[in-house]
């Protein structure tokens, strides 16, 4: 059986939760049963509300007050008579609801698919080994891990705690962390706990603030106590983004100023003889096509495309706004370990008491040498050397795991080729390793000779800069073992092992050691130290302070993390856009400072700043130097968020990684909080905007491009949706004004929006960047979207549209004033065509003749998509009486094309004379293609 219809699981021990989910508090479940619950159970989900049913969603796309309209007119015509206008507008009118229907319901699979990605993941032990699984396919009876910084997952009784601290404010309303224990509670059967005082459980939705621990799931999804008020967890609305918002209420301006102008054409037809009713349906359907209400749809569309484009670069958005934010950002705020570096961490050097030596082998593979002036030298004999290794292997979490492949060559010989990886964290690994080389290549604990048994973790935090562990000996004696930053370790170290004999830690002997990690650190190498203390009276859970003092320093051991090989262009390339990078790490100054001179980040002199100095300015003097810095050493978390706000104070849009759970504050007040999606906790995750999901810098750079690409975009369709549908008004009302027949009937209006604005449209929202896009300064994050000459670009070209269609019209109309469906018809094929040019000049922002016509196949499939629907409704036999249309000769495709190019062409010219040829190299676009992460 699966589960126990036990729901008072705090009143039972350990041992009894682990037997009544038939399960393994060391080995956890095996996978097999974990699917065949998975199937039984469920997911561990909470019920999300009812999605819009599609039918609802189809429905709405024909809830406009202007669609409704023609939908009455066009009945009416139906009644009068005109059956066959009245059934192919009809049709029309349904044929662009299908195609709204398909955005919008492209763009929730979107929005769904990136929560789906976001999604969280938890620690589980399987048949006795550690994996990373999503959170939604645990099940009771599993065995999970937690740290601080991770959202708790299912709801847990506890096996394990280790200075556990839970945020439960989801639950009970209480922001303060509550301490955690094993132990169950004794209380009658009748008694009644509040969820806050069940000390040993651990509810699904809370947040680990502290400490490590472990547990068995004994809920999941709706059975869970947050499942049991999950209705208050699925009232959170889509938000929608800022320029979502001023679109529409754009749309709402441009509605009243389409109506007014639709009043007016209709007015004025009517006034030079036209028939009322005539004019009344075609001042609707022209107000149907000119208003555009579905802009913020297709914004989204767009939007959830250039997501889509960013998951492929690794870059997942968890909040939309940001995508627009992306662009505006002028300062990037970088950790280094990992995300400027490979965090691929290889221990190249061990010292202590004056004595340097040299470690061979690279990567995870335990195999190298230890090397003294040289020499191969065997660790075991060297005393302090042993401690070193003995820390590093047990004052460590995590593991080393050896994948074999067996292959065979052509004459049938197999060979077996070993993969090393490590399960935790790079640097603990490294240190591993470390060990593991001390030995032999022996990575089996019990094998190298420590018989201890680890009794209680201090975990490693930000503010302490260590870790340490307790360990009982098979003598009864406690150890206290501990890792850190070499200042904080020396600060709470008395003594030091010094060739062998254990001697108070002199200031000349500090100095010494100070001096060796600062050589250390100048060779880019991170600098770890290592102590120890007998305790004598050990208590468990003592105040970490009262604990970490009074140590025994021991040495120092310096790991390499090169820097990654993509990072470099990808900060030249930032600077060459305007954007400042800075580099924000714990490490030594020294160590900083070389990896940024590798990189480039570092020009001059007096750029880098440590986190004592940041203490000693005030936040009006950190203003001042902030501007000048690019490296920060030594910092704290306080410390970056003091950064992002003096650089925010100087008018900057700033972008700031992190993935410490204390990272979080700076994380959330910066414009763009960046996550690491593989070293960041849940806590940072949902404190960020954007997860990277290979935790690399050159990631952040190529979403930063993505996201001023998907603006760029919005503008590009925005002008050419809003300049066609200038044209088509524009045409008409210059038509009534002159006393001109009408130029176009209802279903040729309708069938120019059906055709110009879908396809085009949505082809320029998947628009490739400009070459120079990265080569331009961070836009304004206040900036108009009509800035930059957008608004006159629109007003100009709609206007050389109308004016060139309605030419084209009188010049025909004038040649055989009796054929009206003629002149109608050039009219017609004229403003189709002009709009379907004008798409390829909306695709730079200097004019036509600057990007190549055939870069973008969506749009070229698009407007040759349209004009066949053009040419269908002009040549076909049976669909001319229909759209009133006739066919043309080649002298009216001669008239067409001259009048519907005019208004690309003679603004291409003048783009070109006005701006000159933009800098579009191919060594430009090549600088672009190399910060573009594998």
């Amino acid at each position: 059986m699966d589960t126990q219809p036990i729901r008072k699981w705090y009143t039972l021990a350990a041992t009894d939760v682990t037997e009544a989910l038939h399960s393994d508090a060391a080995q956890g479940l095996t996978q097999q049963e974990a699917e065949r619950r998975l199937a039984k159970q469920g997911a561990n989900q909470l019920a999300e509300n009812k999605r819009k049913p599609l039918y609802t969603v189809f429905l709405d796309q024909f809830k406009d007050f202007m669609v409704l309209i023609l939908f009455i007119a066009t009945l009416i015509s139906y009644f009068l008579g005109e059956y066959l206008d009245a059934i192919t507008i009809i049709a029309i009118i349904i044929i662009n609801g299908i195609l709204g229907f398909i955005q919008e319901a492209r763009a929730e699979r979107s929005l769904q698919a990136l929560k789906e990605l976001a999604s969280p993941m938890a620690r589980v032990m399987r048949e006795g080994h550690l994996a990373m699984i999503p959170a939604s396919r645990l099940v009771p009876g599993d065995l999970v891990l937690l740290e601080a910084g991770d959202r708790v997952p299912a709801d847990m009784r506890l096996l394990a705690a280790n200075r556990l601290e839970i945020e439960e404010s989801a639950l009970t309303g209480e922001s303060v962390p509550v301490s955690k224990s094993i132990k169950r509670l004794e209380v009658t059967a009748a008694a009644q706990v509040p969820l806050g005082d069940q000390k040993n459980l651990a509810f699904m939705g809370t947040m680990v603030t502290g400490g490590t621990g472990s547990g068995i799931v004994v809920a999941t999804g709706m059975g869970t106590e947050i499942g049991k008020i999950a209705h208050l967890m699925n009232t959170a609305e889509e938000a929608e983004t800022p320029l979502q918002l001023r679109l529409e209420q754009m749309g709402k301006i441009l509605v009243v100023v389409a109506v007014l102008l639709t009043i007016v054409v209709i007015g004025a037809g009517v006034w030079h003889g036209h028939e009322l009713f005539t004019m009344f349906l075609a001042g609707v359907s022209l107000a149907v096509a000119a208003i555009p209400e579905g802009l913020p749809a297709i914004v989204t569309v767009a939007l959830a495309l250039g997501v889509q484009r960013m998951i492929r670069r690794n870059a997942i958005v968890r909040k939309l706004p940001s995508v627009e934010t992306l662009g505006c950002a002028s300062v990037i705020c970088s950790d280094k370990t990992g995300t400027l570096t490979q965090n691929k961490m290889t221990v190249t050097q061990v010292w202590h008491s004056n004595t340097l030596y040299e470690i061979s082998g690279s990567g995870y593979a335990p195999e190298g040498s230890f090397l003294l002036q040289g020499k191969a030298v065997s660790p075991t004999r060297d005393g302090a050397l042993n401690q070193i290794l003995r820390i590093a292997e047990r004052c460590n979490n995590a593991r080393l795991t050896c994948e074999e492949q067996s292959t065979r060559n052509l004459l049938g010989m197999g060979k077996t080729t070993r993969f090393w990886h490590v399960v935790g964290d790079p640097t603990e690994g490294a240190l591993k390793v470390l060990a593991a080389k001390g030995q032999n290549g022996t990575v089996d604990r019990g094998k190298m000779g420590h018989q201890s048994v680890r009794v209680e973790e201090l975990p490693f935090d930000s503010d302490r800069k260590m870790m340490s562990v307790v360990e009982k000996g098979s003598d009864g004696v406690h150890s206290l073992l501990t890792k850190g930053a070499v200042e904080a370790v020396l600060a709470r170290s008395t003594h030091i092992l010094w060739k062998g004999e254990l001697q108070p830690l002199s200031a000349t002997i500090r100095h010494q050691v100070l001096e060796q990690t600062e050589l250390m650190a100048g060779k880019a190498l991170r600098v770890l130290a290592f102590a120890y203390k007998t305790m004598q009276g050990y208590r468990p859970a003592q105040p970490i302070g009262s604990v970490e003092n009074n140590l025994v320093f021991v040495g120092v051991a310096g790991m390499i993390d090169p820097p990654r090989e993509e990072v470099r262009p990808a900060i030249n390339l930032c600077h060459q856009a305007g954007i400042k990078t800075v580099m924000i790490t714990g490490d030594h100054k020294v160590t900083a400072e070389a990896i940024a001179k590798q990189i480039g980040l570092v020009r001059g002199y007096g750029e880098v700043l440590e986190g004592r100095d940041l203490d000693n300015l005030s936040d009006a003097q950190l203003s001042e130097y902030v501007e000048r810095v690019s490296v920060y050493a030594r910092v704290s978390p306080e410390h970056k968020l003091r950064i992002v706000r003096a650089l925010q104070s100087k008018g900057h849009v700033v972008a700031m990684t992190g993935d410490g759970v204390n990272d979080a504050p700076a994380i959330k007040t910066s414009d763009i909080g960046i996550a690491m999606g593989i070293t960041g906790t849940d806590v940072t995750k949902e404190a960020a905007a954007l997860v990277l999901r290979d935790d690399n810098f050159a990631t952040i750079v190529a979403a930063v491009e993505e996201g001023r690409n998907i603006y760029d975009n919005i503008r590009k369709f925005i002008r050419y949706l809003l300049a066609s549908n200038v044209g088509e008004i524009l045409v008409m009302f210059f038509a009534m004004l002159l006393g001109l027949p009408l130029p176009m009937v209802p279903i040729q209006i309708l069938w120019v929006n059906l055709v110009t604005d879908g396809l085009p449209a949505m082809a320029l929202g998947v628009d490739q960047a400009e070459a120079d896009t990265m080569y331009q300064r961070p836009r304004n994050k206040a900036e108009n979207i009509f800035s930059r000459g957008l608004g006159w670009k629109i007003i100009s070209r709609g206007f050389l549209i109308g004016a060139m269609t309605l030419l084209a019209f009188w010049l025909t109309l004038r040649e055989d004033p009796n054929n009206l469906v003629h002149a109608q018809t050039v009219a017609f094929v004229t403003l189709v065509m002009a709009q379907l040019i004008h798409v390829f000049d909306c695709r730079s922002q200097y004019s036509v003749f600057h990007r190549n016509v055939f870069e973008n196949k969506y749009l070229v499939w698009a407007v040759i998509s349209s004009l066949v629907l053009v040419l269908g409704v002009v040549y076909i036999d049976a669909l001319q009486p229909i759209f009133k249309t006739t066919d043309l000769s080649f002298r009216d495709w001669a008239l067409i094309l001259v009048t519907s190019g005019v208004p690309t062409f003679v603004a291409g010219i003048g783009g070109v004379l006005a701006s000159g040829r933009p800098k579009t190299s191919k060594q430009k676009r090549s600088s672009m293609r190399t910060v573009r992460p594998d």
